[in-house]
């Protein structure tokens, strides 16, 4: 019979059902490979991977699995809608069935999307539930995902955060500061084992020969865009202020653009500026490629502005208020809200004195994926997920950055 966090039982199940982590945007998959390597290096068919397949363009989303080597789903969803609110029954429906057919032990969601709604169908059925990216807030109640997420964390029987301000974030809302470890950010692991390492890097004339083919570049001074927050894409003036920014600059600007993006540039009739070049959406190792050679970043995604931190790339980040204020508290980024009277050249000023690679990230130690797969395995294996950190690792905190 399997304990659950709260001393909850499952009383259909004699022996300990799998883990399962259910992910639904390329993006998690990144962000979780090495968690995902490591836990079925460690339970082998006792853990599942579930996608929810709410991300449009699968084509892309095999290019993600492939390139970080990571197993292909054993489930997959299939997920339908063409709004949030369908995209989300069909999570909860779908997901429902699947967990009452495999009765997992404990299931675990990662992030802020439309799949992390799946927290209902478990939290439903009485399964445990743990989050990993728990806690983090923008307090833009605009955002879906500032409502996903926080619906995450209060379903959650555990909550793996990365920063102690999170964690901070989180105790204030009343969750109990025994449910919330803190373990770093796991996209420090990612970047640390696959780039940095140069395992996956593109040697230099392969890179020369993109730069040149595909982006008719012939130096890296260059800067790189990406652009895709609805609240942004989908409001007609942000978009415009956006484009507006990218063309103030002197350099040429890559901009990588999703679909509903270049749908919405059409819709608005807008113009591209001339220094921009825009191209469909490429894959992670020539993302991380062309940001890294870049004398800089625009973006509204959370995972690129974390990226360009730990990669010592300055950035522009196209928001009105963010989840990870830290890269504006360690130096690495500058705010630009495309809902402000904010003029783009007094933002490149500022951008322009930011030296690279001048900052000291706080976001992880390259050891949050192992810290959170040890805990977990422990907790399964002990039938009880009131377990504790591995003592093999410290636990992690944000303040060994800044002394």
């Amino acid at each position: 019979m399997t304990t659950g966090i709260h001393g909850k039982l499952n009383q259909d199940n004699k022996t300990p059902g799998p883990i399962v982590m259910v992910l639904g945007i390329r993006p998690d998959v990144i962000r979780a490979s090495i968690i995902l390597r490591e836990l079925r290096a460690s339970l082998g068919s006792n853990f599942k991977l579930i996608w929810s397949g709410q991300h449009y363009s699968e084509n892309l989303k095999d290019v993600f699995f492939n390139e970080l080597e990571v197993e292909k789903p054993d489930i997959e969803l299939n997920i339908e809608g063409n709004s949030d609110a369908e995209l989300v029954a069909s999570t909860i429906l779908k997901l429902s069935k699947v967990f009452q057919e495999i009765k997992p032990s404990v299931a675990v969601f990662l992030g802020d999307t439309n799949t992390v709604t799946g927290t209902i169908a478990a939290g439903q059925l009485n399964i445990p539930i743990v989050h990993i990216e728990g806690c983090m807030r923008s307090y833009d109640w605009r955002m879906p995902e500032e409502k996903y997420r926080t619906i995450a964390d209060h379903l959650s029987d555990y909550i793996y955060a990365y920063l102690d301000s999170y964690r901070a974030q989180g105790v204030a809302e009343g969750i109990p500061d025994s449910n919330i470890i803190v373990t770093g950010n796991p996209i420090v692991d990612v970047l640390k084992e696959y780039f940095l390492s140069g395992k996956l890097r593109m040697n230099e004339a392969n890179f020369k020969s993109l730069l040149q083919n595909k982006y008719k570049i012939s130096s890296e001074d260059f800067l790189v865009m990406t652009c895709h927050r609805r609240e942004n894409v989908e409001n007609e003036s942000s978009l415009k202020k956006i484009l507006e920014l990218a063309s103030g600059f002197d350099k040429k600007v890559i901009f990588p653009a999703g679909y509903r993006t270049q749908k919405q540039i059409k819709l608005f009739r807008l113009s591209i500026p001339k220094n921009v070049i825009m191209v469909d959406p490429v894959g992670y190792l020539e993302l991380l490629e062309i940001i890294f050679a870049s004398k800089g970043v625009l973006t509204d995604s959370g995972t690129v502005i974390e990226e360009a931190a730990i990669l010592g790339i300055p950035a522009i980040q196209m928001r009105k208020s963010t989840e990870r204020p830290q890269v504006y508290e360690f130096g690495s980024a500058v705010k630009f809200d495309p809902n402000s009277n904010s003029l783009p050249i007094e933002v490149i000023k500022k951008f322009s004195k930011i030296k690279a690679g001048s900052w000291q990230h706080s976001f992880g130690d390259g050891k949050a994926s192992y810290r959170i797969v040890e805990d977990l395995v422990s907790r399964f294996k002990s039938e009880n997920f009131n377990g504790h950190l591995p003592k093999k690792y410290e636990p992690f905190s944000t303040l060994s950055f800044r002394e």
